[in-house]
């Protein structure tokens, strides 16, 4: 049975809401433990409209520092303290978020009743190992934007080998031993005769990866981090007649985005972080599509399954 590896659209828009719009936040749920990734403007109210316990977020994400990526952060901490939480929250982000949050804390005089574990980003030229827990592992991506900014690798953690059935009936493998097994260990028989690991079990699956690259201007160094992604997200603000507009200031096109998925191999790419002047989205599903066929469009609601299948 697949492990649960699903990814929902909480907002897509760049700046500013428009059209039922709203900006960036996803939430990433890895066998029932949740990401938070972005935290835009009404991000909780998103949360409540899906039906997510945001109680139940372990980490949130932050970008960088532009405030359609983060003014619904300080909102969802008073409501965490509301609801009572009392286990630790990571919060992964620049550097100067947890000004942010200590200015908060003096002005407003808000207190919140459970550890926050802040973790800065202090390069964003380089890719790096910034959380990790027993479900995955968490690496920036650096991104061409206007002020410092990080895309996120998400990766399963290594799976174990699954033993099989029949094997342990046939050599009598011991209970304790099984465990040793799984990591990879050879079985010696009683007759002192070594059983391989390769006859007694299968590999697993591939660990399943997964993409977020915030906003950015095309940028091909990029690629070799994010080769072969499962699910690939790349901001698309613009259309291809906006080019120049996008370099000039951090951003992307539809186009330009499918380019980055083809030329990396992802199996599926999610374009969004849409621009509030476009009220219809179909041009940016047909400009990716005409350069990377399975490409999609990040609507808010819309859960999608990450699987290596």
């Amino acid at each position: 049975m697949s492990q649960v590896f699903d990814l929902l659209i909480l907002g897509s828009n760049s700046a500013k809401p428009a059209y039922d719009r709203h900006p960036t936040a996803q939430l990433l749920n890895v066998q029932h433990r949740l990401y938070l990734v972005d935290c835009g403007e009404g991000t909780q109210m998103r949360l409540a409209e899906n039906g997510v316990k945001s109680s139940k977020i372990d980490a949130i994400f932050i970008s960088h520092l532009h405030g359609d990526h983060f003014l619904g952060l300080l909102p969802l901490l008073d409501s965490f303290n509301l609801m009572g939480r009392q286990h630790p929250l990571h919060l992964i982000g620049p550097p100067d978020l947890i000004k942010i949050i200590d200015l908060h804390k003096e002005v407003c005089k808000a207190r919140f009743l459970y550890p926050i574990h802040f973790i800065p980003i202090k390069d964003t030229e380089n890719a790096g190992r910034v959380y990790e827990d027993e479900m995955i592992s968490v690496d920036t991506i650096p991104m061409d934007h206007r002020v410092p900014c990080t895309g996120f690798l998400f990766r399963e953690q290594p799976k174990e080998r699954n033993i099989l059935k029949a094997k342990i009936e046939e050599y009598q493998i011991p209970f304790q031993q099984i465990k040793a097994i799984k990591k990879g260990a050879d079985f010696e028989c009683e007759s002192g005769e070594i059983i391989p690991n390769a006859e007694l079990t299968l590999a697993p699956k591939p660990r399943r990866a997964y993409a977020y690259c915030s906003d950015t201007a095309y940028f091909e160094a990029i690629i070799p981090q994010i080769q072969a992604v499962d699910l690939l997200y790349h901001e698309s603000t613009y259309l291809e007649d906006m080019t120049h507009l996008a370099a000039e200031r951090g951003h992307a096109t539809a186009k330009e985005a499918a380019r980055i998925a083809f030329k990396a191999q992802a199996k599926k790419l999610l374009i969004g972080h849409f621009s509030s002047r476009y009220a219809d989205l179909s041009g940016f599903e047909k400009e990716a599509r005409d350069v990377f066929p399975n490409s999609f469009l990040a609507l808010e609601g819309k859960t999608f399954n990450i699987n290596n299948s």
